[in-house]
């Protein structure tokens, strides 16, 4: 039983290649630095935990020590809090390929097509030069270059592909003149499997795609057939500035741990087209990739895939309007504290208890509001926003029942917001 390590392994690709290499009956390692995400999706297979761009070149050899194999499903779209491309692309590569340093063991990298080192982002950048220190190395590898990458989970941009084509009534045209190709999950991992057993040689590179190719507003009416939803009846074509400014907002979010599909480097990738170049895979004998529409019916739509198409376009709004909400409550109370602490004087509290009331539900909802906007403490935050809600409802019922019956409703009020966070709490999933 030949031993694989996959990097990444709990990622969109890097699972994939996992169950197609246990499937023709290799003994997998998983590498990944999240262990929640790790057993979430492989509860019983041998990992590793480590980051892989702060990995050294000793710990590498102790975990590829005894492999036959290695797949490099680890990547990073854009620098941010928890991503530097140099170090992930280039610096982990080059300490592994020194690790591998005159061993069997056949290096497998999962590259993307349109890499150069001249390329518009940073992610085809350093990805380019990563694949230079493979390609230039002694050891046995091979590179593939993979297209737009679909499958039944949803993930990234088919994720936001996915939302795109779900958005109601009105269609919004990005990138028209866009042309993109795209290769099944399983073609993919297929193709690892099928250069893992050597029969394809080593030693070179190669893109991976469908033959066709589509552009990307074609892309998105044939994911909305799929869905299941009808044509849209109004066809907008957004403005180019506007899109520009999507993708410098998601970049600001990715600062605070959000790995949004709309960053910067996406969007200009897909301007730029999402097209491979076959020849190489043909030429040594590979098979050919499932069409898109070949792709689709493989994993039909239901009701799943339409409510999570709607709900990735709700998230971000709602994790927004909570956000907003409890940061103007705090702020409104501050202005208007004399206003609010006479609310509850008014109904026979004492002043001094009306003023740290008031005060402290305050800062409170400031900190709630400005700790959702980070994705490490998101969840953490609607779980404080319940709770809150719930000692408001209490603290108001005790010291100022009267507000039940406020024509404003300002206790009503609560509910909406209670049931928000709740429902941010328990849909929020990075994978």
């Amino acid at each position: 039983m030949k031993k694989a390590v996959v990097l990444g392994a709990y990622g969109f690709i890097g699972a994939a290649c996992v169950r197609a290499l246990q499937a023709q009956g290799h003994s997998v390692c998983g590498v990944g630095r999240s262990k929640d995400n790790a057993l979430r999706t492989f509860p019983d297979l041998v990992w590793v935990f480590r980051d892989i761009s702060a990995t050294s070149i000793d710990d590498w050899r102790d975990i590829l020590g005894d492999a036959d194999v290695v797949v490099n499903a680890s990547g990073a779209l854009q620098d941010g809090t928890r991503d530097n491309l140099k170090a992930i692309h280039q610096t982990a590569v080059e300490r592994i390929i020194e690790a591998l340093a005159g061993s069997d063991c056949r290096f497998i990298q999962i590259s993307a097509t349109g890499v150069s080192h001249d390329a518009p982002t940073p992610f085809f950048r350093t990805k380019a030069a990563g694949d230079k220190i493979v390609s230039e190395s002694k050891i046995d590898w091979i590179i593939l270059r993979p297209a737009l990458v679909l499958g039944p989970e949803a993930y990234g941009g088919s994720a936001l592909l996915r939302a795109a084509a779900a958005v109601p009534f009105v269609e919004v045209t990005v990138f028209a003149d866009a042309e993109v190709q795209t290769i099944h999950i399983d073609d993919l991992a297929d193709a690892v499997v099928l250069c893992a057993g050597g029969q394809l040689g080593s030693g070179f590179s190669a893109d991976l795609s469908e033959e066709g190719h589509q552009s990307f507003p074609a892309l998105t009416r044939k994911v909305r057939a799929w869905l299941g939803y009808p044509d849209w009846s109004r066809t907008v074509r957004a403005p180019d500035a506007l899109i520009r400014l999507l993708g410098k907002g998601a970049d600001l979010l990715s600062w605070l741990g959000w790995r949004s599909p709309l960053r910067t480097n996406a969007l200009v990738s897909l301007e730029s087209g999402i097209t491979a170049d076959g020849r190489e895979w043909t030429q040594r004998g590979g098979p050919a990739f499932r069409s898109l529409e070949e792709t689709l019916r493989e994993f039909p739509a239901t009701s799943q895939e339409r409510s999570f198409a709607r709900l990735y376009l709700l998230m971000p709004m709602a994790i927004g309007c909570l956000a907003l909400f409890w940061l103007l409550s705090g702020l409104i109370g501050f202005l208007s504290f004399e206003d609010a602490t006479r609310v509850l004087t008014d109904r026979g509290t004492s002043p001094a208890v009306a003023a740290v009331f008031v005060a402290s539900g305050a800062v409170v909802d400031i900190a709630l509001g400005l700790a959702v906007l980070w994705r490490r403490w998101t969840r953490l935050a609607c779980l404080g926003m319940i709770v809150v809600s719930g000692c408001y409802l209490l603290g108001g019922t005790v010291l100022a029942p009267q507000l039940w019956a406020d024509p404003l409703g300002p206790l009503v009020k609560v509910f909406p917001a209670l049931v928000l966070a709740a429902m941010v709490a328990l849909l929020l999933e990075e994978r």
